[in-house]
């Protein structure tokens, strides 16, 4: 796996975040959520609920990854990805091409 490559400090010491950081609270907040829905699943299997119920749950967990996901590729195509377009040259192409990965991962998923 590939170092990322926007977070970096520049001349002037200030160091760079990704898109996401002014949001990090309420994305950790959004995954504790999530892992306490996959536990509350566990559960369910383990005490043998209904069918129906677990599904149901598990659709609901799968909303809340999706949400998650679609935040942070907004946030990603508004810092990440408009930052490098703006400066230009093989970063910005760069940049473009995770992001696209990013969608077409997303839509097979």
């Amino acid at each position: 796996m590939t170092e990322p490559t926007h977070a970096t400090d520049s001349d002037d010491g200030a160091h760079s975040h990704y898109g996401y950081i002014s949001d990090k609270s309420k994305y950790l907040a959004r995954l504790k959520r999530i892992e306490g829905q996959a536990r509350g699943i566990h559960r369910m299997v383990d005490e043998e609920q209904y069918c129906i119920d677990i599904l149901t749950q598990i659709s609901a967990l799968t909303k809340a990854i999706e949400g998650v996901a679609l935040g942070l590729l907004d946030d990603h195509l508004k810092h990440c990805v408009l930052d490098a377009a703006m400066a230009g040259g093989e970063d910005a192409q760069l940049k473009l091409k995770e992001a696209s990965d990013a969608i077409a991962r997303l839509v097979r998923s």
